[in-house]
């Protein structure tokens, strides 16, 4: 007697359905296939081409091969008809075990991988799904991969976020929540997002145009609660967790510049400031604190550059002063560990005891200027 298939109707909450790989299909809303080159209208051979170039499938497939397909791995799916379930939890696994079933689906998207035994092909004739939907099981997800085991890169996580709170209308509170974000990171990727959508709809900045083929959201979302970045752009720690929270002509302006200078653009040929986001980030938000770092960035000076600019030479030289003096420190305190006699080190030494010298000499001119104190006697290096 053939087997009686299992339909929609017959499936209840949390049952496992055996669907044949045949109707399952591609989410192109997938959080990890934001960042690709991907459109709206793509094929599935093209979404698969992406997940085994760019989202590690080989890995899974591998293990796919030599084990078969675990049936506690479920594939969550959302019925469309019923030959056509897409699979909104579980689209690397399922390109996996559509190339292995397939060698001139292989061929096509130019993947490398093992035959397949027979015990292993009959596990893969049938895959364990639950029916569901995208609004049912995204806390599910969110905890896997927004804060779980399984985690996201920063942009797909923010758009993950993005696509609850704004469409299922869920307080970024209550997101942070039931996922288990104890960081605050549910809102600052949201806000990240929001800032970054509308430099690109309001055409300040263009993400096809930044200088390195990864985008570094974490730059972004990261700085944006700084408070020099929030001047810069008029941001108010408290409302600023909404669409469009760039409020202005100008601090859209501003948006667009600080854009270039996180991301770099090719257009205009020019780098990212921020080679490392520590201690880089720190140094572009005292930048942006003042109106003399500003326009030296705009000027196109480097960021260390910018940096001493926007300090101004009294903090430069209180600054300079401190770190002379722990350097100092350190090279006495291993002197007779790391010193054995060496003439140029001696000689290094008394350029630094002459410049000493004289730097103490102007100081001592400047406070008798300024009336503050008489010079005082000190011993006077050699010469």
């Amino acid at each position: 007697m053939a087997k009686k298939k299992a339909t929609a109707r017959q499936v209840q909450k949390n049952d496992v359905l055996p669907l044949s790989p045949d109707v399952l299909f591609f989410d192109l809303k997938n959080p990890r296939l934001v960042e690709t080159s991907l459109v709206s209208d793509s094929d599935e051979v093209e979404i698969l081409r992406v997940l085994w170039r760019e989202m590690a499938v080989e890995e899974i497939a591998m293990s796919i091969a030599a084990n078969g397909f675990y049936a506690h791995e479920v594939l969550y799916a959302e019925r469309k008809s019923d030959d056509h379930y897409v699979v909104i939890e579980g689209n690397r696994r399922l390109a996996a075990v559509k190339l292995l079933l397939d060698s001139k689906l292989q061929r096509t998207v130019k993947a490398k991988l093992p035959g397949i035994s027979a015990s292993v092909r009959k596990t893969l004739r049938e895959l364990p799904v639950v029916l569901t939907t995208r609004r049912k099981i995204w806390q599910y997800v969110g905890f896997k991969h927004v804060n779980g085991p399984r985690p996201w890169g920063a942009w797909s996580k923010a758009h993950y976020i993005a696509e609850v709170h704004n469409t299922y209308n869920e307080p970024l509170e209550e997101i942070s929540r039931k996922i288990g974000d104890q960081h605050a990171t549910v809102s600052r990727l949201y806000r990240g997002l929001m800032v970054l959508q509308q430099a690109e709809d309001h055409g300040v900045w263009n993400r096809s145009d930044r200088w390195n083929k990864r985008l570094y959201f974490s730059h972004l979302y990261t700085g944006l609660s700084y408070e020099g970045f929030q001047g810069y752009l008029g941001l108010k720690e408290k409302t600023s967790y909404k669409p469009n929270p760039v409020r202005g002509k100008s601090n859209l302006g501003n948006l667009g510049d600080l854009c270039t200078w996180l991301f770099g653009s090719k257009s205009l040929d020019v780098r990212p400031l921020i080679r490392s986001q520590n201690p880089d980030l720190k140094r572009l938000d005292t930048t942006l604190k003042t109106d003399r770092g500003i326009d030296a960035l705009r000027s196109g000076m480097p960021l260390d550059v910018a940096l001493d600019v926007s300090l101004g030479d009294e903090r430069l030289f209180r600054e300079s002063l401190i770190q002379a003096k722990i350097f100092l420190q350190k090279a006495a305190g291993t002197l007779h560990t790391g010193y054995d006699g060496m003439s140029d080190l001696h000689e290094m030494g008394q350029d630094v005891y002459k410049l000493s010298g004289r730097m103490l000499d102007d100081m001592d001119d400047v406070r008798s200027i300024s009336g503050k104190r008489g010079r005082r006697s000190r011993r006077r290096p050699s010469q």
